[in-house]
């Protein structure tokens, strides 16, 4: 009996890569194009600490990085009325023209603080307004009952490009310089591209909306006001996207220098550990699969979270801090996972892509966070900053069960 364990156990935990072509194109085309995502945010940032050594320097850059994402909105529009296959083909395109221009100017020595900004803006812009297509695709191809578990290996993705892409950056920093890693990501680009080809047949079952782009997003926004459970799912994003994400997205370079004494290698493992965590924690709701609990899950699990970011704060130990991040890592599998999935179930189909383009837009509040964190942060320090943050993610996450208990309860019928 044992035996049949692992291979039941394995199974179950990627039940939506079984027998579905179309999604296992989709999922490693993921595979790639956030390596290249991740190792070319590493590198850049870590350019743009070296070259200005200055917290709010890198807050901006991380500003400008994450500024596309106020364009969900209008991406979700675009991914209700249009083929979703289509929008991430345009998209996979521009970040391969954008990474090899910026991987071109590096090697060429001409990789000024201003080249960053626009490498950032650039990478910003073939990511965010694309990933309301990306998220709503999932589930055209796996269905309602795969969700969670289709969503989970997505994470899976990320968390293994995370693992892969910080610690090859930056080891290629070190050996090989940061031109080198730019190519990589520019590599890993083309390849995400050459897989999603021989999805362009798919993606034709869109719903027809009349009016204009405007008159979608408006008609989203009443919707979602309407509905209690998905705006509470948004209200949590929202405030994950205020207090936390500007630090783990723009402040890790800072913590692995002035906290920490790490070297840009060292930056990578650490990031790493976070992706080992990551990967982990999706494994779980993985192999959950259509579970009972998700909204409890999901709650929980973004409270405990903060409270590990208010602790790797606190930290100089450079250990401790791995550990942490690791946990860190686990702990934002229900955040990053559950937040996607319950708001596609707890929506009508006609309204998932405006639904996602509206977490975006919450996710968008970033680029002004980083700058308002930066600024606290080059007062105040990194560290008293970051725990000051999550324990506010902590309150408001007791706020939010309160105010919508019915979230705790919520299974996905």
């Amino acid at each position: 009996m044992s035996t049949r364990t692992p291979p039941a156990l394995v199974g179950r935990t990627l039940g939506s890569l079984r027998a579905n072509r179309p999604f296992q194109l989709l999922w490693f085309s993921n595979l790639f194009f956030f390596g290249g995502v991740w190792t070319q945010t590493l590198v850049l940032g870590w350019l743009a600490w070296e070259t200005t050594h200055s917290d709010f320097k890198v807050a901006v850059f991380g500003a400008v990085r994450l500024a596309p994402l106020l364009l969900g909105p209008f991406g979700g529009a675009f991914a209700d009325r249009h083929n979703r296959v289509r929008l991430l083909l345009i998209a996979c395109t521009w970040a391969l023209a954008a990474a090899g221009v910026v991987a071109t100017l590096a090697s060429l020595g001409q990789a000024s603080y201003g080249v960053l900004l626009v490498g950032g803006l650039a990478l910003g812009l073939a990511q965010s307004p694309s990933q309301p297509a990306r998220a709503s695709l999932v589930l055209d191809l796996v269905g309602r009952q795969n969700l969670s578990n289709a969503n989970a290996l997505n994470s899976m993705a990320l968390n293994m490009t995370q693992v892969i892409g910080p610690a090859a950056g930056g080891l290629l920093i070190n050996g090989l310089g940061a031109p080198a890693a730019l190519w990589i990501s520019t590599i890993w680009y083309a390849v995400s591209l050459g897989l999603l080809l021989p999805l362009r047949g798919l993606g034709q079952v869109v719903h027809t909306h009349t009016g204009s782009a405007l008159h979608l997003v408006t008609s989203g926004l009443r919707a979602i006001a309407r509905n209690r459970m998905a705006s509470t799912v948004l209200l949590i994003t929202l405030a994950a996207n205020i207090l936390i994400w500007p630090i783990a997205q723009s402040f890790m370079p800072v913590f692995a220098e002035e906290s920490l004494g790490l070297d840009a290698a060292g930056l990578g493992w650490l990031l790493t550990c976070g992706g080992v965590g990551g990967l982990l924690g999706s494994l779980v709701i993985a192999w959950l699969g259509d579970f009972r609990h998700k909204g409890a899950l999901f709650v929980v699990g973004t409270a405990a979270w903060g409270a590990a970011w208010a602790f790797f704060g606190l930290s100089h130990d450079r250990i401790v801090s791995f550990v942490l991040m690791t946990a860190i890592g686990v702990l934002s599998a229900a955040f990053g996972v559950l937040q996607t999935t319950l708001l596609l179930m707890t929506t009508e189909a006609p309204l998932h892509g405006r639904a996602l383009g509206i977490q975006e837009l919450a996710i968008g509040v970033m680029p002004l966070t980083s700058l308002v964190l930066g600024a606290f942060a080059e007062h105040f320090g990194i560290g008293p900053t970051t725990f000051v943050s999550s324990a506010l993610l902590v309150l408001s996450m007791a706020v939010l069960a309160r105010w919508t208990p019915s979230l705790l309860r919520y299974g996905g019928s």
